[in-house]
C-alpha cells in the first residue's frame, strides 16, 4: 500500500512537471514564428491522435464502445474547457512573461474554492478562505502589482484569468462527469472536445496560411508535454495518492514552470516575486493538508 502511494507520488509529480515546461516551449515557437492557431492545433492534433492510436490498441477494455451517447456528449462539452484553456492560455503567454503566466493560470486554486461553493451550496472552512486571500496577496506580488515603474499589459492579464476560469471548469469535470469510465477513455473524449474548440479557434484566426513545420518541430514536445503525459500520469497516479494530496503536490507546476522562464529565457523574477509564488504554494498546501493527513 506505501509502496503504491509513494508511486502514485511520483506519476504525480511528473504530471505536474510537465505542465510545468509547457509554457516555456509556447513562447519558444512564438520567438520561432509561429502564431497562436499553428501552436495549439500542433498540440492538440498530435496528442488526439497519439491517444486515438493508444486507445485502439488497447482492445481489452473495448474503450471506445463502452461509454453511451449522453456520456461521450458530456465528456466533450467537458473537455471543450481543455480547448479553451489551451487557446486563452496560450495568448496570454504571447502577452506576457511565462511567470506571471502561469501565476494568473494559478488562479484556478481560489476559483475552484468558489465553484464548490456556488455547485455545492456549502460554504467553505475557514482555512481555504484564508487561503484564496494568501493566494490573491501572493499573486500581487508575483505580478509586480505593487511596482509602480512596472507597465502591466491589461490584454495579458484578463486572457490569463480567463484561462484560469476555464481551467477551474476542466478540473472539476475531471472529477464529476462520467467518472465511471475507463481513464483513457474519459481522456480521449474530453480532448476530442478541446480539439473541436481548437479547430474552431482556427476558423476565425485563420491568415491563409498554415506552416505545417509545427507538426514536426514544437507540436511534439507541446503535445507530449502537454496532452499526453499528463491525464495519463494524473489518471494513473491520483487514486494511488488521493486528491488532496495528488493537488499539494500538482502545485510544482508553478515553480517549475517559473525556474524554465527563468534559466531557458532568462526571465528576470526578483525577490517580491519568489515571495509572491511561495505564498501561492503555501496556500495550496493549506487548503488540502487536512484531507492529505487522512489520506
Amino acid at each position: 500500500m506505501q509502496k503504491s502511494f509513494y508511486w502514485g507520488v511520483f506519476l504525480v509529480f511528473l504530471g505536474a512537471c510537465s505542465y510545468g515546461v509547457l509554457a516555456t516551449i509556447v513562447k519558444l515557437g512564438y520567438i520561432a514564428g509561429y502564431n497562436t492557431f499553428e501552436i495549439t492545433f500542433g498540440q492538440f492534433a498530435i496528442g488526439w491522435s497519439t491517444l486515438l492510436l493508444i486507445v485502439l490498441i488497447h482492445k481489452k477494455t473495448r474503450l471506445l464502445s463502452t461509454a453511451n451517447f449522453p456520456k461521450k456528449r458530456s465528456l466533450m462539452l467537458a473537455g471543450a474547457s481543455m480547448g479553451f484553456t489551451g487557446v486563452f492560455y496560450y495568448l496570454c503567454v504571447k502577452n506576457v512573461s511565462v511567470s506571471l503566466a502561469i501565476v494568473l493560470l494559478m488562479q484556478s486554486t481560489w476559483m475552484g474554492v468558489v465553484t464548490e461553493w456556488l455547485i455545492e451550496k456549502q460554504r467553505p472552512p475557514i482555512r481555504k478562505i484564508i487561503a484564496a486571500v494568501i493566494v490573491l496577496i501572493g499573486t500581487a506580488l508575483a505580478a509586480q502589482l505593487f511596482n509602480s515603474e512596472l507597465e502591466l499589459n491589461i490584454t495579458g492579464i484578463l486572457l490569463g484569468l480567463i484561462a484560469a476560469i476555464s481551467y477551474t471548469i476542466t478540473v472539476f469535470a475531471s472529477g464529476t462527469v462520467a467518472t465511471n469510465l475507463p481513464a483513457l477513455e474519459r481522456s480521449f473524449w474530453m480532448l476530442s472536445g478541446g480539439f473541436i474548440i481548437v479547430l474552431i479557434y482556427g476558423l476565425f484566426s485563420y491568415t491563409g496560411s498554415f506552416d505545417t513545420s509545427i507538426l514536426f518541430s514544437y507540436g511534439i514536445p507541446l503535445a507530449l508535454f502537454g496532452t499526453i503525459l499528463p491525464p495519463i500520469l494524473f489518471n494513473y497516479g491520483m487514486p494511488s495518492t488521493g486528491t488532496a494530496v495528488g493537488t499539494i503536490i500538482g502545485a510544482v507546476e508553478l515553480p517549475v514552470s517559473v525556474l524554465m522562464a527563468y534559466f531557458i529565457l532568462s526571465e528576470v523574477i526578483d525577490f517580491a516575486q519568489w515571495i509572491g509564488i511561495l505564498l501561492i504554494l503555501s496556500a495550496v498546501i493549506l487548503m488540502n493538508y487536512r484531507q492529505a493527513l487522512k489520506n
